[in-house]
């Protein structure tokens, strides 16, 4: 087993180039993905859903262990100074609105599959499709666990408004990544 802090898109795609500028490309279109991700909503039953979760999840899966979280906190930290890259706008406060856990759950996503990635697991399409789940439920545990507190509701009444509706769109997504991740991995 080799532990690397290495990335799959600049180790398989853009070895010969200069990492420090690569990586800061990647950091940049990353976070432009996560932006357009959180603004465009397809229409999908029973709610509308963005690709956001499919960005954010791809970037911890082919980033690697720095430039993954380091993408999702730079996108974060965009967010916190005000400047209109969530859903619905932006500001610290908006991290601590009901959706922030969401978000926080992202930058906690980004460290696990990253991790996990560098083990190899990004290469197999079974445990992509289980590092999938995993990163899923590092974002709705935390995004739920933010919404019934503000909310206060049960948690029941919380898996219902904040899970639920959203089941089908991430199994979607998940099987979408969970076919490419490893076609890119393996090069």
């Amino acid at each position: 087993m080799n532990i690397t802090n290495s990335s799959v898109l600049i180790d398989s795609y853009f070895a010969n180039k200069s990492k420090k500028l690569i990586s800061l490309l990647l950091i940049i279109v990353g976070s432009l993905l996560l932006t357009v991700s959180a603004k465009v909503s397809v229409p999908f039953y029973p709610v509308p859903m963005t690709m956001q979760t499919l960005v954010v999840l791809f970037i911890g899966l082919t980033f690697g262990r720095f430039l993954g979280p380091l993408t999702i906190f730079t996108y974060l930290a965009q967010g916190a100074l005000g400047l209109p890259v969530f859903a619905n706008g932006g500001g610290f406060l908006y991290l601590m609105g009901p959706t922030g856990g969401y978000l926080l759950g992202f930058f906690l996503s980004s460290i696990i599959l990253s991790h996990i990635a560098n083990l190899g697991w990004n290469r197999s399409y079974f445990l992509t499709f289980i590092s999938l789940l995993i990163g899923l439920f590092v974002i709705f545990f935390t995004g739920l666990t933010q919404l019934g507190f503000l909310l206060g509701k049960s948690l029941t009444e919380t898996i219902s408004l904040g899970l639920l509706p959203f089941i089908y769109g991430e199994l979607f997504k998940i099987s979408i990544l969970a076919i490419f991740v490893p076609l890119i991995s393996r090069k």
